[in-house]
């Protein structure tokens, strides 16, 4: 599909994408402002079947122009130089494939990959509900629990990556922030979709246990504002102002 006139094929081509453990979105944007085109699809968890999709997509979009530049996130931790998933819940047909040569072949540009709430937390402190703020917390309440400290509008340094979703909430029955608050693991403890759940009650009580975790990254992070992403978060799931009434209480002289 030609979505761009032919005086605008000179400028630069991004390819961005989303790698999560549910969708997989890729998008092209012309001006690292605006998307001109988005598709989502249903992530596999086969690495190779993945790599089919981003062949697709290009075939699609090859009518405008060249792509120039390809960044994008994956919900996992890294190697060192970033070029394979060295570790993911949820992808685990990913893992120790070469998912940065794969791309630089077949787009035959630059590739910079990050882990996705990283830069979903960089795209919050910079264009979104953290502008202003030099110290930014984000957390994504979606499939699983990631989350990034962005320091003057940059990824803060780390040695190995931030994973607030993996700090032990329940240390008796050894459970993570991940285990009690995430879409998977409601469904599978419960048995079914989060959006099926009702009950105003149920969503209370995983807003409290929520702020159990903000309390953590609040004294261990020190920022300025916590932000809060994910399909968790949406109208039918975990209601924020009851994350904030419960994180306050929590929080007491602090």
């Amino acid at each position: 599909r030609r979505f761009e006139s032919s005086r605008l094929r000179h400028l630069y081509m991004y390819l961005l994408f989303d790698i999560g453990g549910t969708k997989m979105r890729l998008a092209v944007s012309r001006d690292g402002k605006r998307l001109i085109r988005q598709e989502i699809f249903k992530t596999p968890k086969n690495f190779e079947a993945g790599i089919k999709i981003f062949e697709r997509f290009k075939t699609e979009i090859s009518g405008s122009g060249k792509i120039n530049v390809v960044c994008g996130g994956v919900a996992g931790t890294f190697n060192k130089d970033k070029s394979k998933i060295f570790w993911s819940l949820h992808l685990k047909g990913w893992q120790n494939k070469p998912l940065k040569k794969a791309l630089s072949r077949l787009f035959n540009c630059k590739v910079f990959i990050e882990n996705d709430a990283d830069l979903a937390g960089l795209g919050e402190a910079v264009r979104g509900a953290g502008r202003g703020y030099n110290i930014v917390a984000y957390l994504t309440i979606s499939t699983g629990v990631g989350g990034a400290r962005i320091v003057n509008a940059e990824i803060d340094k780390n040695a190995f990556g931030f994973e607030p979703g993996h700090q032990i909430i329940d240390i008796r029955n050894n459970l993570e922030l991940e285990d009690i608050v995430s879409g998977s693991a409601i469904i599978k403890k419960y048995k079914k979709e989060p959006y099926d759940i009702k009950s105003s009650r149920f969503w209370d009580q995983k807003a409290k246990e929520l702020a159990v975790g903000l309390h953590n990254i609040a004294l261990l992070w020190s920022p300025e504002v916590i932000i809060l992403g994910g399909s968790m978060m949406k109208k039918v799931g975990i209601p924020i102002n009851r994350v904030q009434f419960h994180l306050k209480k929590i929080l007491g002289e602090f």
